[in-house]
């Protein structure tokens, strides 16, 4: 008759083959690829509007690069640094806001592509970009069943994501843009606008809204939100801003965005490890 110790080591035995027989085999799965929607996902994400709009202006503007050899730039760039973020397994918050700060750029010269150097009025752009911001959500709920930012776990899922961000910033600006042409308000007013909207956004979303839809549309009224602020503080004093100029605007944001980038880095307070079919 086995003893009490040897009893025992039989029994962890046998859980440890059945938890052996049971675990999947092939590669390990993918984890999410994007951070966890906290407070510092969205103070980023205005910083990064911000600079996708002084900085496009400055580079555009200020350095005489002009409009199409600016956005072939910053396209490449972002080609670039999206297929470094698709070869990693998981979330990199360099790797990640780097991808969104060349994107937020990039949104933003497309629009202004067309409407600067196609002469495309600004009510047709905003029309085209959220009907093409519709057919891609339709795409991707149609293939994946989800569009939840949770489950970014696939490639298929991760270029979804990527398109949808691109197009809702080129949204942002369009609406931004046609908004500031039919109200004409100064750099400071036009804040509050995209604010509130966000705000209520925010109210329906504790009342019981879809997270979903609050989330997105969260993330394209936070374009046109950092785009006014960057007007206001790059504008100069005589037309209602704070006349710290596009590159001073620019530089502030980026170092602002590469200090909490660092700190989150180092705390992995935005990091999950969700991994595929957590939803």
């Amino acid at each position: 008759m086995p003893t009490e110790k040897e009893t025992l080591v039989n029994d962890e035995a046998s859980r440890l083959a059945e938890l052996t027989h049971s675990r999947p085999t092939g590669p390990r799965p993918a984890l999410n690829k994007v951070p966890e929607v906290t407070l510092f996902f969205w103070v980023i994400k205005i910083l990064c509007t911000t600079v996708g709009e002084s900085f496009a202006d400055y580079v555009n503007g200020s350095l005489g690069f002009g409009l199409t050899r600016t956005t072939l730039l910053f396209s490449a760039a972002l080609t670039a640094v999206l297929v470094t973020q698709f070869r990693r397994r998981r979330y990199v918050p360099g790797v990640y806001w780097l991808a969104v700060v060349l994107i937020s750029v990039v949104g933003t010269l497309l629009t202004d592509e067309l409407t600067d150097g196609q002469q495309v009025p600004l009510w047709i752009s905003t029309a085209v970009f959220a009907v093409l911001l519709s057919v891609v959500f339709a795409v991707w709920y149609a293939r994946e069943r989800t569009l939840s930012i949770h489950s970014i776990v696939t490639p298929g899922r991760e270029g979804f994501y990527w398109l949808a961000v691109l197009v809702t910033f080129a949204l942002g600006t369009a609406v931004g843009d046609w908004t500031l042409e039919l109200t004409g308000w100064g750099p400071g007013s036009s804040v509050l606008l995209p604010a509130g909207l966000i705000a209520a956004v925010f109210a329906a979303w504790k009342l019981g809204a879809g997270p979903v839809l609050s989330f997105w549309l969260a993330y394209v009224l936070t374009r046109p939100l950092g785009a006014n602020i960057g007007d206001f503080l790059a504008s100069s004093r005589d037309e209602g801003g704070l006349g710290m100029g596009t590159f001073g605007t620019s530089a502030l944001f980026l170092t602002a965005i590469v200090l909490i980038v660092a700190y989150l880095t180092k705390t992995r307070k935005d990091q999950t490890e969700r991994a595929y079919g957590a939803e």
